[in-house]
């Protein structure tokens, strides 16, 4: 693996890129990039520095081996140095460390190049993976093989029990580097768009119609990609106990409606047919209504990647002795019987060559059940064999709502002009965001660090303040906590930006005094909301 990344103008160091660092920024695995030369870190994502137990900005321009004293002993340096000079990729398995553990704990890592401009290397990428219960396992192991040599068992009977833990290490270690290659396939896939899409602007000039066609193309792929992240961090926050709903009263055919949506350009572009019925009169959930249109998206979409041209895809829905039981059937590839047992398993695939085609990274419909037994429902996926099509059926319990609570949505005007300042220290994210205020209107300032923030506040006295969080000199909830102690800041807005999105994260934004939470990338319709529901 390579990263292209953009460099200074002044020196030869790499810097990260608004998409690389907003994947990074977000991604639970343990990220950094050094100068390849000095070794001095260039960026980490919050993940890595949470593992070392340090704030972003204590970690910059510091040596790697400063944040990772050890790595000095485990020749985690020496091999930074080759990568640095050949270019080629390397991994370094289970190593220790103490990092202030009472018991010691052991990181996998993973490099590969940064290249510059001059697609010469000019820094390396670093990224952990906590690899303890691996060496754990292993030691485990060893400890069965010798308490049963002990116990007098036979030699054959050792090599059995040996060959099949081995067999196990082997599986996780390939479904691991499958995954990690599908993944990286379905990134590119949008990327390229995105690329050749870039150019495509660059040189159609005043062609109103050609710029239409590319943007359109580069908003759809940018939302894909984001919903692979999404995926992916969804599955992390699974395994890990940590995600939580947020919910609310919903209607069913609102839900069925925004998933329909987003998955329409692809049924359209391949030509299938899609009927939806349902119940007549609202149907109400209590529910998230964010997770629960994604299981209907991906249930849509799959219905649809996997049906040949010109297929018909069916949703109804019907009410069972207190439940509505949704089901989306479709005349696609089918499930053959031994594969619909573990269906909803993470990273599993029928495996066909028209499924290869397609791609996915086999996460979906894992996502799918997880989501709807939150919601206290059940699912269950059925079919008669490949090329006979499939069903999936989704159970969940029917809120008591009176119909009569529901209310018209009010007409949308346009929101007043405002004063606003943006504060990021990702320049690039920074003033994207405030062209992309202008355009609607307001009148807008910039900041790149807290502290710089309190200067042009202060000056300027703005109406809404939208903050980035990890920033150099002075984090984003510092300058709030100072922003908010002025005389004048009675009425200021204060809308926290940032890749974490998770519970305690909106506590600490809110204990620190911003009125808001948005998760990045921030969405221009989402924006538009919270600036129009501002106090006058």
């Amino acid at each position: 693996m390579i990263s292209r990344f953009e460099t200074s103008s002044e020196e030869n160091v790499p810097s990260i890129p608004l998409l690389c660092r907003y994947l990074s920024e977000r991604s639970p695995q343990p990220t950094v990039a050094v100068d390849g030369k000095t070794h001095v870190i260039c960026y980490v994502n919050p993940a890595f520095a949470q593992l070392v137990g340090k704030e972003p900005k204590d970690l910059i321009d510091r040596p790697f081996t400063k944040a990772v004293p050890e790595g000095v002993e485990n020749d985690c340096k020496a091999i930074m140095d080759r990568v640095y000079l050949t270019g080629v990729p390397e991994n370094l398995l289970e190593q220790e460390h103490r990092q202030s553990q009472p018991r010691p704990v052991y990181w996998s890592y993973a490099m590969w190049a940064i290249l510059g401009a001059n697609e010469r290397p000019v820094g390396v990428m670093i990224q952990i993976t906590d690899a303890t219960e691996m060496a754990n396992f292993r030691q485990q192991s060893v400890e069965i093989n010798e308490s049963l040599m002990i116990s007098g068992i036979q030699q054959h009977e050792l090599t059995a029990v040996a060959e099949s833990l081995s067999a196990k290490l082997q599986s996780t270690v390939e479904m691991r580097d499958r995954f990690i290659a599908v993944m990286s396939h379905e990134l590119r896939n949008p990327l390229t768009t995105l690329s050749s899409g870039l150019e495509i602007l660059r040189l159609a000039g005043a062609d109103a119609a050609i710029v239409e066609t590319a943007r359109d193309m580069m908003e759809r792929q940018l939302k894909q990609m984001v919903r692979l992240v999404d995926d992916l961090l969804d599955v992390s926050r699974i395994t890990a106990g940590k995600l939580e709903l947020q919910k609310e009263t919903v209607e069913l055919s609102v839900i069925i409606r925004d998933a329909a949506e987003s998955c329409r350009t692809l049924i359209d572009d391949q030509g299938h047919k899609l009927t939806i019925t349902l119940p007549l009169g609202p149907v109400f959930l209590l529910a998230d209504s964010t997770r629960l249109t994604q299981v209907f998206s991906n249930l849509l979409s799959n219905a649809a990647k996997y049906s040949e041209r010109g297929g018909e895809i069916l949703l109804s829905a019907e009410f069972d002795r207190g439940e509505i039981v949704v089901i989306v059937r479709d005349t696609g590839i089918g499930i053959p019987a031994s594969k619909l047992p573990h269906i909803f398993e993470a990273f599993v695939q029928v495996d066909t060559a028209w499924e290869r085609r397609q791609g996915g990274m086999g996460i979906g419909l894992s996502l799918v059940k997880e989501f709807v037994e939150l919601h206290g429902g059940q699912v269950e996926a059925r079919s008669d064999g490949l090329e006979k099509g499939s069903e999936f059926i989704i159970r969940l319990p029917v809120a008591k709502q009176a119909a009569n609570n529901t209310t018209a949505s009010p007409e949308k005007t346009r929101p007043p002009r405002r004063r606003i300042l943006v504060v990021d220290d990702n320049r690039t994210a920074a003033v994207m965001l405030g062209m992309l205020l202008k355009f609607l209107g307001h009148d807008v300032r910039m900041a790149y660090d807290g502290e710089a923030a309190l200067a042009v506040a202060a000056e300027y006295q703005p109406e809404l303040i939208l903050m980035d969080l990890g920033m150099p000199v002075m984090d984003g909830y510092e300058a709030c906590r100072r922003i908010r102690a002025e005389p004048w800041s009675g009425n200021l807005f204060m809308v926290a930006l940032t890749g974490w999105g998770s519970i305690d994260d909106q506590r600490k934004t809110r204990d620190a005094g911003f009125d808001r939470h948005l998760v990045k990338p921030v969405d221009a319709e989402a924006l538009s909301k919270i600036i129009a529901e501002m106090p006058t």
